[in-house]
């Protein structure tokens, strides 16, 4: 196991330069933002009926983003759509958001075709490639994102690009404060938990310690607590290489928890990620549920959001989640930034094998 408090060690394995990629996200954040508002021109939402996100990976998060924090708050629904389908109710009422970092992702260029097609509303968000072709060439309004990062690291640009434009588009509120705060929390937070600040006063090397070889479990309340459990599900994918698996308060009580039978949790670690906010009939959960899975042999711990607004609460446990899975990778002297498996994957689906 590598020594997470060799900040050289750490370098030497950490060759992308992930937790470099993580440190830049409250600049990426401030600079998306400023783009997004900054796009011009933008669909009309007179009259919106909905709002479809299509976006695959680390490029459909922002859409996460956009659901968790104003579903309840907006008079239409968001759906964030990953796959190449695009929903039936999609129409000339509806915004369609089509969300591709390289511009390249099929799924999402057959949902901006056919959503073109089907007159429906659109604005694109991507660093160019297809998606920022075919939207030059049709007229559709793009949010532009820096190119060089993989998607998952985007993730400042990408999430607040897109509130930024749809803020100018009149859908959502101001933002700007809010912004501010989000951006100072996960300032406050790159600087407690960097590679040089040791174990003992750093909560993401100590939860990736805590983890181990062992597979993780992210549980989360329903709305912005579940968006930060699958973010960290698919940052441990990613970053650290290992199974995870997600799960939302209160939906896992009524199934997932049967699962934790005798001795079935031994392996695992039961991370809840805990927010202000939270409906008190969900947060009374947690606890008895938690409960559940330590008798099944499972180890448990509470993490929990920091900041005042959603926005910073949201912002907070992905922070904290994306450094804890670039540990939990290095630790195990595994680079976090390259994505094999994804590539052969891509190659041998190109290739018809």
């Amino acid at each position: 196991m590598i020594d997470l408090d060799d900040p050289s060690r750490v370098r030497d394995v950490d060759r992308g330069d992930m937790l470099g990629a993580i440190a830049r996200l409250p600049e990426q954040a401030r600079s998306g933002y400023g783009t997004g508002r900054a796009v011009r021109p933008l669909p009309s939402l007179d009259q919106i009926a909905a709002v479809t996100y299509c976006g695959m990976g680390g490029s459909a998060v922002a859409g996460d983003v956009l659901r968790s924090l104003f579903r309840d708050r907006l008079g239409v629904p968001i759906d964030v759509q990953r796959g190449p389908e695009l929903p039936g109710y999609c129409g000339p009422s509806t915004l369609v958001v089509c969300c591709s970092y390289s511009g390249t992702t099929q799924e999402t260029l057959a949902c901006f075709d056919e959503a073109l097609a089907r007159g429906c509303r659109l604005i694109a968000v991507t660093s160019g490639g297809e998606l920022g072709a075919r939207a030059a060439a049709s007229g559709v309004p793009v949010v532009g994102v820096s190119a060089g990062m993989m998607p998952r690291a985007a993730l400042g640009e990408l999430a607040f690009g897109l509130l930024g434009a749809l803020e100018s588009a009149g859908l959502l509120p101001r933002l700007a404060s809010d912004v501010d705060e989000a951006v100072g929390e996960m300032e406050r937070l790159l600087g407690e938990l960097a590679p040089e600040v040791p174990t003992d006063r750093n909560a993401a090397k100590r939860i990736a310690r805590l983890i181990g070889e062992r597979t993780p479990v992210f549980w989360g309340a329903d709305g912005l607590g579940a968006t930060a459990a699958n973010r960290w599900r698919t940052q441990w994918n990613e970053n650290a290489k290992l199974p995870a698996f997600a799960s939302a308060l209160p939906e896992l009580d009524h199934n997932e928890v049967v699962g934790w039978s005798a001795g079935r949790g031994r392996g695992f670690v039961v991370v809840a990620l805990r927010h202000d906010g939270e409906r008190p009939d969900v947060a009374a959960r947690f606890e008895p549920s938690l409960a559940i899975a330590r008798e099944a042999g499972a180890e448990t711990v509470d993490v929990r959001a920091s900041g005042r607004s959603a926005l910073a609460r949201l912002c907070s446990l992905v922070v904290l989640g994306d450094l804890a899975s670039a540990y939990a990778g290095i630790a195990r002297g595994i680079d976090p930034t390259p994505v094999e498996v994804i590539a052969r994957l891509k190659a041998a689906l190109a290739g018809g094998s």
